[in-house]
């Protein structure tokens, strides 16, 4: 399913929409080059969950964050990750099989660690403000989210 985003503002709303369809144990990953919209897009989901958006920065510099919300939000930003095996000194299976939802911004970084089902979520620049947003179900469950979102936007 495929997303044209005209502005933050749509990046955010359309984030806030699968938040609403998201549920505990949830696995949103973050394709895109810099400046993309990821984080953009982990905002509206943060926002989505009930989490002051001004307290969601991305986690750069210390490769991932938890809010506090109806279901907490795991947010992975793995840029500065040199190894993908090193998200296992951040307790990153915990995160990722636990009760929360957890969002992982430059997911690639991952490779062979990647789970196995998941939300895949690409970005990428379509002009100066405007973005392409294409969603693809990695199993199932994911699949049958996607549908749901594009059925539910669509109207």
């Amino acid at each position: 399913m495929k997303f044209l985003s005209h502005s933050v503002k749509d990046t955010v709303k359309l984030g806030k929409a699968l938040a609403n369809r998201l549920s505990k144990g949830d696995i949103v990953c973050l394709f895109g080059n810099l400046g993309s919209g990821k984080t953009v897009l982990a905002k509206g989901i943060a926002e989505g969950l009930g989490i002051k958006t001004k307290t969601v920065i991305s986690p750069t510099f210390v490769l991932m964050r938890q809010y506090d919300s109806k279901i907490p939000l795991n947010h992975f930003d793995l840029y500065r990750l040199e190894d993908p095996k090193d998200v296992f000194f951040l307790g990153y299976e915990e995160y990722l099989y636990g009760d929360g939802i957890t969002v992982i911004e430059w997911a690639d970084k991952l490779k062979y660690l990647l789970p196995k089902d998941y939300l895949k979520v690409e970005l990428s620049l379509a002009g100066k403000t405007h973005r392409h947003i294409k969603l693809i179900g990695k199993g199932q469950r994911y699949k049958e989210l996607v549908k749901e979102i594009n059925e539910n936007i669509s109207r």
